[in-house]
């Protein structure tokens, strides 16, 4: 029986307490005539993507990145219950290694969301070794979509600079900080991360969804 459409929102909600996120009343109804807040947003904060000007991988920003690579079909790899602190390799990719296709993106199910608004999120986060980093760029992987707020040890500044440099460099949109992926039916998907258009951007909150694929992408 063929599966009916679906649409999944893979991006976390962002509110006022998160280290990185504060709202500002502007504007009220009762005052003004209408409800406006004025945004204070880290660039990196909740799901984002990353521009390699990021880690100066290159000198692309973020409203350079071109709008048709922010969307594709991507293969989801699932990990579950994946330890703190693990290093994902290219043998946990399991079949998704060898069925990956040139522009195809990889998304890594780790369960890692949960901890979102924790110090274990960002603190214990599961890494995406160096091997895994040259393998996507060998492979022409167009994103890295992961649960983690990093795809790296944010507190050890070689391996964050290496791994992010090492996809960056390599044409490879890193895409952080999603959620979800376990409610996906299919391993196969319709992914789309769109991120504002901030002139200089090192990187930017974006909306990140999949659909059911296309019958031409099948």
């Amino acid at each position: 029986m063929k599966q009916p459409p679906f649409l999944i929102d893979l991006t976390l909600t962002l509110h006022a307490g998160i280290d990185g996120v504060d709202f500002e009343q502007k504007f009220t109804v009762s005052r003004d005539g209408w409800n406006a807040r004025t945004l204070h947003l880290y660039s990196h904060i909740g799901t984002h993507m990353d521009s390699p000007f990021h880690f100066e991988a290159s000198n692309q920003t973020i409203d350079q990145i071109p709008l048709e690579r922010c969307q594709g079909r991507a293969r989801i790899v699932r990990l579950v219950d994946c330890p703190s602190q693990a290093l994902i390799t290219v043998s946990d990719l399991g079949s998704v290694a060898s069925d990956i296709q040139p522009d195809d993106s990889l998304l890594i199910q780790t369960g890692w969301s949960q901890y979102f608004g924790e110090p274990k999120f960002r603190d214990e986060l599961p890494r995406i070794s160096a091997e895994l980093a040259q393998w996507c760029v060998e492979k022409q992987v167009r994103m890295l979509g992961v649960e983690a707020p990093s795809v790296a040890d944010v507190n050890n500044l070689a391996e964050v600079t290496e791994v992010h440099r090492i996809l960056l460099g390599g044409d490879v949109i890193i895409v952080e900080g999603l959620t979800n992926l376990a409610e996906v039916p299919t391993d196969v998907v319709h992914f789309w991360a769109l991120p504002l258009k901030l002139k200089d951007g090192d990187g930017s909150p974006c909306r990140a969804f999949c659909t059911q694929l296309a019958s031409s992408e099948c």
